[in-house]
């Protein structure tokens, strides 16, 4: 297939798909209000196992959305890709979606894509501090989803049925973690708030954290230069971060990673991306990284000591965060991802209660979904993935 037939008219418009630079990209999503950092060109440099591509949308030559795509390679077919869009791509979910993603199916077929995976940016459900407190006391709720949300958003429903009536298929898990990003996340929104608004919607153990942390005399400092984050700075937190694994049983990401990760976003903006670290007498008791784009800013990693915990360097660090997102006008404080559950008996049930004191909201996105462009061989990555626990 030709690159003139793979571009095609999506229908009732005249929206087309090709590839971007990546200083157009960037261009696109600085004239954002909000865009996830995984959708900026950037990301592409930090996930260097994936091939990658900016692509734009374009109506009548005005580019009018952008998306940045991953490609992952079937093993022992290297000619064919899952085409991947981390919560993305950005374009107008309001509207009728079908004439956003027939051309980009179309265009990634064309250049060998197996199949498509994207992560809508839009919200399905909302609950507040209140109610997920509620929930997880009472006996009879189990999961987010047993109660009614605060919040609907017909726009998140709207999305969903399209995608599905389209032959989408939906990846997120009933736990809300997959090889993917999180369907459910916990937000602190910001917006027209105070830091009094934001403290006393916290609950009464994490303004105690706060101020005990204050008065025994936590110091966080923030590396707000490349080159503070790259010396020993971020050396102390991946330290520390290699500790938090080795107690909290996870596989920690190598250092090479994160060094990556604050050059490639620091050279894209240099208020991407900042470390903070808590310092107690000396000894570092908590580290945390805070990435910004636009108005939406997110807590990504985080790392904290055995010892000394009853000085609470994790919340100084969270607190320092909060009031900075705040200060650069940010409309949302993202802790990222949760799972659904709020039975008291399930060990996940921690993540949630920890995000909760916050004050904020959980809430559901509608997920990640794959259209298959290759039937065939989509199934036999499906079952590769399956057989290697995804």
């Amino acid at each position: 297939m030709s690159y003139s037939e793979a571009v095609r008219t999506a229908a009732g418009a005249s929206l087309t798909v090709r590839p971007i630079s990546a200083a157009d990209h960037l261009a696109f999503v600085r004239a954002q209000r909000s865009v996830s950092f995984l959708q900026t060109p950037a990301w592409a440099r930090v996930k260097t196992e994936w091939r990658s591509e900016s692509l734009g949308w374009h109506d009548r030559g005005r580019l009018v959305g952008a998306g940045l795509v991953l490609h992952r390679p079937v093993p022992r077919l290297d000619r064919y890709t899952l085409a991947y869009l981390p919560e993305g791509p950005v374009i107008d979910w309001t509207g009728e979606i079908d004439a956003w993603l027939d051309p980009l199916a179309a265009y990634l077929k064309a250049h060998g894509a197996f199949a498509v995976r994207l992560g809508p940016p839009v919200r399905t459900h909302t609950w507040s501090a209140a109610q997920v407190k509620e929930g997880i006391t009472d006996p009879g709720i189990r999961r987010l989803t047993d109660m009614s949300g605060q919040w609907a958003d017909p726009v998140g429903a709207r999305v969903a049925g399209r995608l599905r009536d389209a032959g989408w298929l939906p990846q997120s898990p009933e736990d809300g973690f997959g090889v993917g990003h999180p369907q459910f996340k916990y937000e602190i929104p910001l917006a027209g708030k105070t830091e009094d608004d934001l403290l006393k919607g916290m609950n009464q153990l994490w303004r105690r954290n706060i101020k005990k942390a204050a008065k025994e005399g936590v110091e966080v400092t923030v590396g707000s230069t490349v080159e503070d984050m790259l010396g020993r700075d971020l050396k102390a937190f991946h330290d520390l971060y290699v500790h938090t694994a080795e107690r909290d049983r996870f596989t920690p990401r190598p250092l090479g990673y994160f060094e990556t990760m604050v050059a490639a976003l620091s050279a894209e903006d240099p208020e991407r991306i900042r470390l903070y670290l808590a310092h107690h007498q000396g000894d570092l008791v908590a580290a945390t990284v805070l990435v910004r784009v636009g108005a939406h800013a997110w807590y990504s990693y985080g790392a904290s000591s055995t010892g000394k915990r009853e000085v609470r360097g994790s919340n100084a660090c969270q607190w320092a965060m909060i009031r900075d997102s705040l200060a650069a006008g940010c409309d949302v404080y993202d802790l990222r991802g949760i799972t659904p559950t709020l039975d008291a008996d399930d060990p996940h049930v921690g993540l949630i209660q920890f995000k909760v004191g916050t004050g904020g909201q959980a809430v559901r996105y509608v997920g990640e979904w794959d259209l298959p462009l290759r039937p065939m061989v989509y199934r036999a990555f499906d079952l590769y993935m399956r057989r290697r626990g995804r």
